[in-house]
């Protein structure tokens, strides 16, 4: 499954920046696969941190084959050795036992942090441990699929930003900017980003200033 997106985002973003729209006819659409089991979302999120995202992949497939279905019974059931054993670091894996166990007792709600409106959905993500805003940020596009997540905190969004405008900088009052202008449709301006900041315009480079050595 890929983040839902069509005409309707892309001539909203079109007629608001016509330098996105010449991105958007030249990368075409993009397929950002999602996971839309929010529990699975948050355990995937959390593996993933601090790691290449090959190495994530193939824990999670050694994740799946131990536990068959990722959910807040199988994790809890095979405890934090288990975890660890598939190639999950022992914070990682407590921090994965934890939501599991709130899960289970009610503690957090999966449905109704579903249906929050999105700055509610982060804190609440937020409170779990292991879960910063990015991953909540994250989370909340890749997940529950929200229309307007746009995250300073995600390093090739700015990088897409710079290369696209040019920027030798993003600061937080310029990414407001374009965030503004993005709105109410900046996930899908930030499918675009990631793209350009991953090399699918080929000669498009970084302006930013090169670390001295």
């Amino acid at each position: 499954m890929y983040f839902d997106y069509g005409a309707r985002e892309v001539d909203y973003l079109k007629a608001r920046d016509h330098v996105l729209g010449e991105v958007i006819d030249q990368v075409g659409h993009v397929e950002r696969e999602v996971d839309p089991d929010l529990f699975s979302a948050v355990v995937h999120h959390i593996v993933g941190q601090q790691i290449s995202t090959k190495a994530q992949a193939t824990i999670w497939a050694r994740m799946r084959e131990r536990l068959g279905e990722v959910n807040a019974r199988t994790v809890a059931a095979a405890g934090t050795a288990a975890l660890q054993s598939v190639g999950i670091s022992l914070r990682k894996a407590e921090y994965i036992q934890d939501f599991a166990g709130k899960v289970n007792s009610g503690a957090f709600d999966l449905q109704r942090v579903a249906a929050l409106p999105d700055s509610e959905a982060i804190e609440a993500l937020v409170a779990l441990k292991g879960v910063g805003v990015w991953t909540a940020e994250m989370i909340l596009l890749f997940c529950l699929q929200l229309p307007d997540i746009f995250s300073f905190d995600d390093l090739a969004i700015q990088r897409g930003l710079r290369m696209v405008y040019r920027h030798r900088k993003i600061d937080r009052k310029l990414f407001e900017k374009y965030r503004r202008r993005f709105s109410p449709y900046g996930s899908v301006a930030s499918l675009y980003l990631w793209a350009v900041a991953g090399g699918a315009i080929p000669g498009k480079k970084d302006p930013a200033p090169r670390p001295k050595k």
